[in-house]
């Protein structure tokens, strides 16, 4: 095992045990908003956004104790997206990260309120936050503007709006690609400089990284929804093509995809040189974004 690889995984064990904990003290009633509520959230992944975070708060020489409630929240916000993603009038995909989706497993009412839920327990633990002084509270702003209608919320309505749509191009699959995925990578790499009130250069160039690993990020998963793996990716391939989405693959076709994700891998590495800090671990996310499932 690399020790990339070996911080990555401790980096996801604090942010399990986090989650644990915050679990561990509350109950929902009734049981089925308890259990829709945990389900999708506990099903895993490579908790990608939280250790980003994890990670530029200790490259700031911070703790993952100052920003583990944001990444919780920030999970639970990335959470509930996926939630109503998967819904029949949404992407309508059966299966999320192996398992049943929440609403094939709870039905289309209590998928959308776990979804709701997840959204408004995130928002609570940002007000907790903001009580921790001004620089808290710059933060909490952050990841509320860029999951709602100035970014992720946005960038699923223009998904959904030119799905099947002949006039949809470069521009409207870049403004999808910049608010749908990138804006919650930019409050996973951003965040921890808001906390720590970094100069406006370290904030600038963490939000730019965040934009453009976001950028990788998607454009990888557009092609590896032509050729990846249901038993890898743990969700249903082939369904962009099929659903006319307006994806990088339907629009640049794969070589060039394959081009722009090179490009996104070392414009990410470049803005991470710019900084005066020890980026290694952060360089060696980018790549293996890159890579993923390869």
């Amino acid at each position: 095992m690399t020790e990339f690889q070996k911080k990555y995984d401790a980096l996801r064990a604090a942010f399990e045990q986090t989650l644990s904990d915050r679990l561990g003290a509350l109950s929902f009633k009734p049981s089925v908003l308890d259990e829709s509520f945990r389900y999708s959230l506990q099903l895993g992944g490579k908790r990608l956004r939280p250790v980003l975070m994890f990670a530029a708060a200790q490259m700031l020489g911070g703790r993952i104790a100052d920003v583990a409630p944001l990444a919780v929240a920030l999970e639970m916000i990335h959470t509930y997206s996926l939630i109503h993603d998967d819904l029949p009038a949404m992407d309508d995909d059966d299966f999320r990260r192996g398992q049943p989706s929440s609403h094939k497993k709870f039905g289309e009412g209590q998928a959308i309120l776990a979804g709701d839920a997840l959204l408004n327990y995130a928002y609570q633990i940002c007000f907790e936050e903001c009580k921790k002084g001004r620089t808290y509270l710059n933060a909490a702003l952050l990841i509320a503007k860029n999951a709602g209608a100035l970014g992720m919320v946005a960038g699923q309505a223009a998904d959904l709006f030119w799905q099947g749509q002949e006039g949809a191009g470069e521009r409207e699959y870049e403004f999808i690609a910049q608010n749908k995925t990138a804006k919650m990578f930019m409050s996973a790499a951003a965040a921890p400089a808001y906390v720590y009130g970094a100069d406006e250069n370290t904030a600038a160039i963490l939000l730019e990284y965040g934009k453009n690993l976001g950028l990788l990020f998607q454009i990888t998963d557009d092609l590896l929804d032509v050729g990846g793996d249901f038993a890898k990716l743990g969700k249903t391939v082939g369904k962009d093509e099929r659903e006319k989405k307006v994806s990088a693959v339907r629009i640049y076709g794969i070589g060039y995809c394959e081009t722009k994700a090179d490009h996104y891998c070392e414009l990410c590495c470049k803005l991470l040189s710019d900084l005066p800090y020890e980026c290694g671990f952060l360089e060696e996310l980018t790549r293996t974004v890159r890579s993923r499932e390869r």
